[in-house]
């Protein structure tokens, strides 16, 4: 063989390597399981909230835990659905804080996160049967109320992916959500200085093999327009350094500006929103689903 021939033999066998090595580190890092090394955190207790510690299953049997602030007179129960490598424990600000509005709130762990079991886990994908029990718990022990769910980072797109096809969630506010899985691992990969274009494709074959779906699975950005009438309030900041403003931005354009209330939360890192004005935030979200209330029916209809 030619030295010019084997030299770029070589070259591709190598560049093939590097690829399929950052496929398998990036498919490690939105799917391997790592918990805190401390057991335990905060809790309801150390904001004054009263609270039922609550277990229930998903559909593949995953055992999950909740927490669930009760306002028996509420027309509306709150879901609140934590970030990627978040907890129930980190909506402690904003649970409560709707709880003390007046209306009854559920927080809930994801699998291998917080209180929940070991599970399966990935970005956004099998955490839809997660958020797909919460709604039948929620629906079972108040079935006449309005469901909403407060969504954070991957919580938010996973409401997004559920709600397009459950009615019985009423209403949407989104915060820092991804318009697509493939956006977000892209944007990741340009913040470490990769190239995403060539290696978009490996990690997305990668994360197939070792875990079961792909980034075409997980597209918020395809099915947010199946959401109206029911309504939606779409928050993000604009200096996102892990969710870029643009992917907001094409959820927007996606669905419509008259079918959606986006917030831009100027200077704002990701999910920064609540902290740069927690009381106005709280204000917010409960102003929004308050004037919801009578935008649709019951079950999404018009």
């Amino acid at each position: 063989m030619h030295p010019l021939a084997k030299a770029a033999l070589w070259a591709s066998a190598a560049t093939t390597t590097a690829a399929l090595a950052t496929g398998a580190v990036a498919a490690s890092a939105l799917n391997g399981i790592r918990r805190p090394t401390l057991p335990y955190g905060f809790s309801p207790f150390e904001v004054g909230a009263e609270a039922e510690e609550l277990e229930f299953r998903a559909a593949d049997g995953v055992r999950l835990t909740g927490w669930w602030l009760d306002q028996p007179d509420s027309e509306i129960v709150v879901i609140c659905a934590h970030g990627h490598r978040s907890s129930m424990a980190d909506m402690l600000g904003i649970g409560p804080g709707l709880w003390r509005a007046g209306h009854s709130v559920f927080l809930f762990d994801f699998r291998s996160r917080g209180l929940s079991d070991d599970g399966p886990m990935s970005l956004a994908h099998r955490e839809q049967l997660d958020l797909r029990a919460a709604v039948d718990l929620v629906t079972g022990r108040r079935p006449g109320a309005r469901i909403a769910v407060v969504g954070f980072s991957m919580g938010a797109s996973v409401a997004l992916l559920c709600a397009a096809d459950d009615p019985r969630i009423g209403f949407l506010v989104l915060d820092s959500p991804f318009a697509s899985m493939r956006g977000v691992v892209a944007h990741a990969l340009r913040s470490l200085h990769l190239p995403a274009k060539p290696l978009l494709p490996v990690a997305s074959l990668m994360n197939r093999a070792l875990h079961g779906y792909s980034y075409a699975h997980v597209r918020p950005v395809d099915v947010i327009a199946q959401i109206p009438p029911r309504p939606v309030l779409l928050l993000h900041g604009t200096e996102d350094s892990i969710v870029p403003f643009s992917e907001a931005e094409l959820l927007v354009e996606a669905v419509g500006r008259d079918h959606v209330e986006f917030v831009p939360f100027d200077g704002a890192d990701h999910c920064g929103g609540y902290f740069a004005d927690r009381p106005g935030y709280i204000a917010l979200v409960d102003d929004f689903l308050r004037r919801s209330l009578g935008a649709a029916a019951p079950g999404g209809a018009s």
